[in-house]
Parts: structure tokens; sequence; C-alpha cells
């Protein structure tokens, strides 16, 4: 079994900043992108930030130049610095990868529980 935990949520004015991690554990052979997703109410999930292994990375247009994605490859861990945060950053932020298990071709897609982050006005 393969887990993704997020943790860093809370509250914060705008302006303010954040920093969640994601921890992936169980019965990993490689990860290839790690990265974040979003859903605030009545929308759907979105992209905010993704890392493949070899370093590359991938933003949203509305988080570039603010939220930063880094990746502790031996930790097996995902981080995601939120700065300059506004009030349209207000989501559930969940942690996705796609991790392969020893022995199998390909791997699957994971998920995280979610963590809210909420930003005041």
């Amino acid at each position: 079994q393969v887990q993704l935990v997020e943790s860093g949520g809370g509250l914060v004015q705008a302006g303010g900043s954040l920093r969640l991690s994601c921890a992936a554990s169980g019965s990993i052979f490689s990860i290839n992108t790690m990265g974040w997703y979003r859903q605030a109410p009545g929308n759907q999930r979105e992209l905010v930030a993704a890392a493949t292994s070899d370093g590359s990375t991938n933003y949203a247009d509305s988080v570039k130049g603010r939220f930063t994605i880094s990746r502790d490859n031996a930790k097996k861990i995902v981080y995601l610095q939120m700065d300059s945060l506004k009030p349209e950053d207000t989501a559930v932020y969940y942690c996705n990868a796609i991790i392969k298990a020893p022995g199998t071709l390909y791997g699957g897609n994971y998920w995280g529980k979610g963590t809210l982050v909420t930003v005041a006005s």
C-alpha cells in the first residue's frame, strides 16, 4: 500500500506564506511526478504545480512567481512554498504522485486526503 500524507495547511492573512509538505510511504520502487492540486468550493480540481524526478517543474499561470514546488527524493517528500497568498488561493490542496511499486511495469496515480488552506482578506 502507498500513502501520501499532507501537512502544513491552515489560516493565513492575504500576503502571507505557508509551506505544504507531502510525504510518500509504503511499497515504493520509484516516484515519477509529484505535485499539488487544489479544489475550491464549486470548482473543479486543478493543477497547481508538479515536479518530475529529474527536476522539471510546471506551474499553473495563477501561481507562477508566488509558489515554488520542490522535492526531497531521498525522503520521498514534496513541498509547496506558497508566498504572497491571495484569498482566491483558498482551497483544499491535494498531493498527487505517480508511484511504481516493486515488481510492476507501470506507476499508479495516488492522492492524499487533502489539507485546507484558507486565505483571509
